[in-house]
């Protein structure tokens, strides 16, 4: 991999760790771009790019383009545990909010719908 696209990725984790998500986004965007067209990348690096960026979407509430980057993640390396759990919150929140939106005093949902917003924060707060 050449010194440029870690540099890209060094700064993409940088912006993330900041919370400044929108730069963070388009240079994990630079960084798979990068390494699908040369494909000299190591694979546990573009996996975590990937799911690094569907972080950033999942906090933009776009769950769909944030299980797609999860999925990449996934398919690139099988054994990153991260991108599943992302993937399984994220789809358990959809899917609360989906059934609050059908029936908003569903008190299930709700408690379920904050449990798993509480521990998704909590796992950022660690860094994952």
């Amino acid at each position: 991999m050449e010194d440029s696209e870690l540099m890209i990725l060094q700064k993409a984790h940088d912006e993330f760790n900041s919370k400044n998500y929108k730069p963070a986004e388009e240079l994990y965007t630079q960084f798979i771009e990068s390494c699908t067209k040369s494909r000299d990348c190591s694979a546990h690096d573009l996996a975590i790019a990937y799911n690094n960026r569907g972080q950033v979407k999942y906090l933009r509430v776009d769950f769909y383009e944030a299980m797609d980057d999860y999925t990449s993640a996934i398919q690139i390396n099988s054994q990153f545990e991260v991108p599943l759990y992302n993937g399984i919150a994220t789809l358990q929140i959809g899917d609360f909010r989906r059934a609050l939106e059908l029936n908003p005093n569903f008190k299930d949902a709700k408690e379920s719908l904050r449990q798993t917003l509480l521990d998704r924060e909590e796992k950022l707060k660690r860094g994952y």
